[in-house]
């Protein structure tokens, strides 16, 4: 059996007659940047998400970068965030002048430890950027009291998020602003790239909307200096077609996990962590990542049994060589370091067949027993060599 990490075919088959028709119908318009598609998408997220604005841009790296200059973050300003995550949360940080200051995770969760935040914060500090990964969100109350009190942005990296919740409230209505990814693999994808600033705060949002467009208002006219980052209307009309069934397919995606976890704890609870959703959240499992002992061998067993894994993330921020001028160093930051070394992603997608996820967790089972048998017999050979000698 081969089982990918992400198969988007049985998603299109079912729309691909209306994604066709809605392609044929932008193509027949010749309108295509920042024209209707785009202003729907834009009004209909921002509705969803609970917040008054909605910015397309070219993809989820340029809304982190656009969102923090809408903001007024600039050089000589330090951000705070985590370690642990894509490449694009720091590299926002930099390319928007500032430095990012990352903090340790909560290990339960993966996300920003908010007892971390406070002792990070100096007269530098201007904005907080909590990351939602694998589709929980992070502890927005702690994180809101702390930027409250500093008065600080908060610009919440929703990449991996949409549509999760947090003690009833939205992606974006707690902080500042926040940013959504729709590239392809994320739960609303497009079919290329793409990305989506929402915020509730009118200020920031004319701003995004004029640094997106090489910062001019009106045409040709420039005051700031902006980027050529606009989500065009092809990919806002494929995602005008995809976003009506977002919900439901986060509704799969939970029942996907809460299968995977079940099954799993009856057999290997006291040897791996499955995923937990904290009390009060709503995880949209973007990813269901496990951690696990032995996880380099574990992945590589899986391959042979023709499973696709990932690891996100091997390497964290703090320890990537182009920050290297920040003068982190290993040790740092112990449980994002802990975590970059045992977590596993596996297979999770709406569609996932459950004959296919009783086959992952069957190998996964089947490693871990093989692993455990292998490692007595191990012990026993140490031991008799000990008693000859």
């Amino acid at each position: 059996m081969k089982i990918q990490m992400l198969d988007l075919s049985e998603q299109y088959l079912s729309m691909r007659e209306e994604v066709l028709q809605k392609i044929d119908e932008v193509m027949s318009s010749s309108r295509f940047i920042l024209g209707e598609n785009v202003k729907k998408l834009e009004a209909d997220v921002a509705r969803y998400s609970g917040a008054g604005y909605g910015i397309g841009v070219g993809n989820g790296s340029d809304a982190i970068h656009i969102a923090l200059q809408a903001a007024g973050i600039k050089e000589g300003d330090e951000v705070i965030t985590t370690a642990f995550t894509f490449f694009a949360t720091g590299g926002a940080i930099v390319r928007a002048g500032a430095t990012p200051v990352y903090v340790d995770i909560d290990p339960v969760t993966f996300n920003i430890d908010p007892s971390k935040i406070e002792e990070a914060v100096t007269d530098k500090t201007k904005a907080i950027i909590p990351v939602h990964l694998y589709g929980q969100m992070a502890d927005m109350d702690k994180i809101k009291e702390i930027a409250d009190r500093h008065q600080l942005a908060v610009i919440e990296d929703a990449a991996q998020a949409i549509g999760a919740k947090y003690k009833g409230h939205n992606v974006g209505e707690l902080g500042t602003a926040a940013t959504y990814s729709f590239f392809p693999t994320k739960n609303l994808g497009a079919y290329g790239d793409g990305g989506m600033i929402i915020t509730s705060d009118g200020d920031l949002a004319e701003k995004a909307r004029v640094i997106r467009v090489h910062g001019s208002k009106p045409k040709y006219y420039h005051h700031v200096l902006g980027y050529n980052s606009r989500l065009d209307e092809m990919q806002a009309a494929i995602l005008n077609v995809k976003f009506p069934h977002l919900d439901n397919w986060s509704e799969a995606r939970r029942l996907k996990a809460a299968y995977y976890t079940e099954k799993l704890n009856e057999q290997l609870a006291d040897v791996i962590q499955t995923p937990i959703e904290k009390e009060g959240n709503y995880h949209v499992f973007h990813q269901y990542t496990l951690r696990v002992p032995h996880r380099n061998e574990l992945q590589n067993y899986l391959k042979e049994a023709g499973i696709a894994t990932m690891i996100y993330y091997p390497l964290p921020l703090h320890v990537q060589p182009v920050f290297e001028n920040l003068g982190y160093k290993k040790g740092d930051l112990p449980e994002t370091e802990k975590a970059a070394n045992e977590a596993l992603s596996l297979p999770m997608y709406p569609e996932l067949e459950r004959g296919a996820q009783d086959y992952v967790i069957e190998k996964i089972v089947e490693f871990y027993s093989n692993y455990q048998n292998d490692n007595m017999q191990e012990t026993s050979v140490h031991e008799e060599l000990k008693a000859i000698g």
